[in-house]
């Protein structure tokens, strides 16, 4: 009796693919190649999102007519006065380089760190931003005069918005 050739083993192993696989779902990674004896397995997943301009276009049928106003306060511009400030002096202004809570003295019983009119040295402290537990001091960006101050003591602020005018 004559034996018939055994057909070569299958070289990819179904249950490495699967524990591939596996490690892709567990880890959120979209791919993964392994390399070993010469052998190359690459696994990899189709990752569909839905576009973005259906997320941002869906229709709000639930919100009433008189809403509509409401939002442009939640994204107000700053004030009048702070938009002709930055206007006048782009290049004299000190912005605020977080989001935090001003605070224009070091202790509450302290005196201000300036006052409007006072003269300041690059590097010197103009008020400080307690922004996650940690005062962060604000220096002088150059010498000058300080022309105007635009927050208040406790006044909260956003990154870049006006601080000082310095001259």
């Amino acid at each position: 009796m004559a034996s018939t050739p055994k057909a070569p083993a299958d070289p990819i192993d179904a249950r490495l693919v699967r524990k591939l696989a596996d490690i892709l779902t567990d880890t959120g990674l979209s791919e993964i190649e392994v390399e070993h004896s010469g052998l190359k397995i690459r696994v990899a997943r189709t990752m569909t999102a839905a576009p973005m301009q259906y997320v941002q276009h869906q229709p709000m049928a639930h919100a009433p007519a008189q809403a509509a106003p409401a939002a442009p306060a939640l994204d107000a511009p700053p004030s009048a006065a702070a938009v002709a400030a930055e206007a006048r002096r782009a290049g004299d202004l000190v912005k605020s380089p977080m989001v935090g809570t001003v605070y224009m003295q070091p202790q509450p019983d302290a005196p201000p760190f300036v006052k409007v009119g006072d003269s300041v040295a690059a590097g010197q402290t103009l008020m400080i931003i307690e922004a996650m537990k940690t005062m962060n001091p604000i220096p002088a960006p150059k010498a000058g005069k300080v022309a105007e101050i635009l927050v208040g003591d406790g006044d909260p602020v956003e990154f870049g918005e006006p601080l000082v005018v310095i001259e």
